[in-house]
């Protein structure tokens, strides 16, 4: 508490689903002087409006988690827009916050980050062993620049910068958008519609095999505040459980918990994306102390619950 005492924090994406959650955790420490921004106020693709905002603003401690986000599908429609806008936010915002002395600067990037055949489980160490799944590449490759600029920023500026490395997110207030949505929310929509309709398939995108490492958003934003507050390192750091599932088992799981009776039918002609993830929480753990708390059934059943609340 004393740390977070009248600091001022600013945190982007504020109105986005991580966003929310960490400003919730924020505003529950007491005594921060938060900054949240919508994309309406700061436009972080344009310089000019970000160096205006940081320099009248003087924030001591910046959470950048702003991103352009979706599943596969949205990956492969939009590579160059989530490329461009991703690696700009970032670079932009980081050079700005250099240049106006802010104290430390916490960026979220992703787990779409490492490379598609990663030994399991995932360490940090492994982060430039190869080129990430061709879906999620652009994406996954403009979130490591700025792992790049915030290590080279240390190296030369003594700029305080940490990196972190979120397994898959899921929770309420998730987007459920069956186009541009992850593939937690994506299949409860699904199963719960075609409960609801009384159909008797679910298509699903691949075959099943995958298998997927997921973090409750609460979780997540506990464990960037904890970042936040202990961790100084250039080296990045892995958010998760250290659990893994497969695509098949958890719609299982989602089409028990939605009262789904009827048949999945796996369509072998979309992509799988990437084979496997399961992530070393290790570091985390040694590092500031973070270990996620909520069950994944626990955790799916709560999303199921927001989700049938606002259908």
């Amino acid at each position: 508490m004393t740390f977070w005492n009248g600091r001022r924090v600013l945190l982007t994406g504020g109105g986005g689903f991580l966003g929310r959650a960490l400003r919730a955790k924020l505003e529950s420490l007491g005594g921060v002087e938060l900054l949240a921004p919508r994309s309406t106020e700061l436009d972080l693709r344009d310089p000019n409006a970000v160096r205006d905002y940081v320099h009248a603003q003087r924030p001591q401690l910046v959470i950048h988690a702003a991103a352009v986000v979706g599943g596969i599908g949205a990956n492969r429609d939009h590579p160059g827009r989530f490329f461009y806008e991703n690696a700009v936010m970032g670079l932009h915002l980081i050079e700005q916050c250099r240049l106006a002395g802010v104290e430390k600067f916490v960026c979220i990037g992703t787990v779409c980050a490492y490379p598609k055949f990663t030994p399991v489980p995932f360490q940090e160490s492994a982060l430039w062993d190869g080129y990430p799944e061709e879906t999620n590449a652009p994406y996954g490759l403009a979130k490591k620049m700025l792992l790049v600029q915030l290590q080279a920023y240390r190296a030369e500026y003594g700029f305080r910068g940490t990196f972190l490395l979120p397994a898959n997110l899921y929770g309420p207030h998730d987007n459920f958008d069956l186009h541009t949505s992850h593939v937690i929310p994506a299949m409860i929509r699904k199963f719960d519609t075609a409960t609801r309709n009384g159909d008797e398939t679910v298509a699903l995108w691949g075959d099943g095999t995958p298998t997927r490492e997921f973090l409750y958003v609460d979780d997540a934003a506990d464990g960037i505040v904890l970042a936040a507050e202990r961790y100084d390192s250039p080296e990045p750091v892995n958010l998760g459980t250290g659990d893994e599932h497969s695509i098949a088992g958890i719609a299982a799981m989602i089409a028990e918990q939605t009262n789904f009776r009827g048949r999945i039918a796996w369509d072998t002609s979309k992509p799988n994306g990437q084979p496997r993830r399961k992530l070393d929480t290790s570091r985390a753990a040694e590092a500031f102390g973070f270990r996620a708390t909520t069950p994944f059934s626990a955790g799916l059943s709560r999303t199921i619950e927001w989700w049938r609340s606002q259908s």
